[in-house]
């Protein structure tokens, strides 16, 4: 292992912190504590580039009426919160450039792409300005969480809920889809299991569709 350059080590901990339940995020200057008004974007891999957004007051007047009022059911509150995240991609999209990203591939050298690291940390503070501004009843944001290691797997990241009623945690994947698609919400532990599109027949209920 006295090969492995210094930067995959960085890498290596990042993702053990992960693992252990600390939510880590790749830059100092990302915004985590987002508002609707100024908030910042992850792109080009391992959010190698950060872009600083503010909505209209029309566009965000969108984003809350998907949430607003407040869902009845938590299965409810995860088919809005589907489509809430999908509208915020596409407005940050046209913002940043990452309009041009492409689900499930790394893409490396196209502007606008996203890994799996920049998706997740964007997700998690879409969710967390969605609970500041109380838009949301069943759910909670919590750590992102890794599965797959360099040794035994390419890694992969999600953010992640928590439904207060029942403490079950959810997987929020946008990564394996165009941007402005309604991301994947499925159970944690299903996801951890290396689940990716297509892996079961009974996945209808997971199945973004194109958003409007």
């Amino acid at each position: 292992m006295r090969f492995v350059r210094p930067a995959l080590w960085i890498v290596f901990g990042w993702l053990l912190s992960l693992q252990a339940g600390a939510d880590v995020f790749p830059r100092d200057d990302i915004v985590t504590d987002p508002a609707w008004n100024s908030y910042t974007v992850c792109y080009a891999h391992g959010c190698g580039s950060l872009g600083h957004v503010s909505l209209s007051e029309e566009q965000w007047g969108q984003v809350r009426d998907i949430l607003l009022p407040l869902a009845d059911t938590a299965a409810e509150e995860r088919q809005r919160i589907r489509a809430a995240i999908a509208l915020m991609e596409k407005f940050s999209g046209i913002a940043t450039g990452t309009w041009r990203d492409k689900g499930g591939t790394f893409n490396f050298g196209i502007d606008g792409q996203m890994d799996c690291i920049d998706e997740s940390v964007n997700t998690s503070l879409y969710l967390t300005m969605f609970h500041k501004h109380g838009m949301l009843r069943h759910h909670r944001v919590v750590d992102r969480a890794t599965r797959g290691w360099f040794l035994f797997g390419w890694p992969h990241t999600t953010a992640v809920i928590r439904e207060v009623a029942r403490n079950a945690r959810w997987a929020v994947d946008s990564w394996f889809l165009d941007n402005g698609e309604p991301p994947f919400i499925l159970p944690l532990e299903v996801w951890k299991k290396g689940w990716k599109p297509g892996d079961c027949e009974d996945c209808r209920a997971m199945v973004p569709e194109k958003a409007n």
